[in-house]
């Protein structure tokens, strides 16, 4: 009378062919949701740097040469935007640079966009 079944080396074979595509598969979707977040992050940062550039473009003075870091809330996430205001060779104009950081973790904030622009003042004709 002869025995069915898988023998022990055929069992190990296949739970460690198994345990390689489990792996893989992690890994996978493990890249998958860091890939995302990124992206959301970098979308979010993106909105934020925008919005703040047309707040000052919206400004009916013309922005004096400065540099103001605020701290905010958004998507759940707390963000720092640093604006910069600075001179230009043209008096009329200035350069405004945009940096949006955010917060990950107890550390330091991690920059992911910056935006640069020019603001005329509208005082001056062309």
């Amino acid at each position: 009378m002869r025995q069915q079944g898988f023998t022990l080396i055929e069992v190990l074979v296949a739970l460690m062919v198994f345990g390689l595509i489990a792996t893989a598969a992690s890994q996978v979707g493990s890249q998958y949701l860091s890939s995302y977040e990124r992206v959301r992050d970098l979308t979010f940062a993106s909105w934020i740097a925008g919005n703040r550039m047309n707040e000052i473009r919206l400004q009916e003075a013309f922005p004096s040469v400065s540099e103001n870091s605020e701290e905010l809330e958004y998507a759940d996430r707390r963000w720092r935007v640093i604006t910069e205001v600075s001179d230009t060779d043209e008096d009329s104009m200035r350069r405004v640079e945009i940096r949006v950081q955010t917060y990950r973790g107890q550390g330091d904030p991690v920059q992911l966009q910056s935006l640069s622009g020019f603001i005329r003042d509208p005082e001056q004709t062309l």
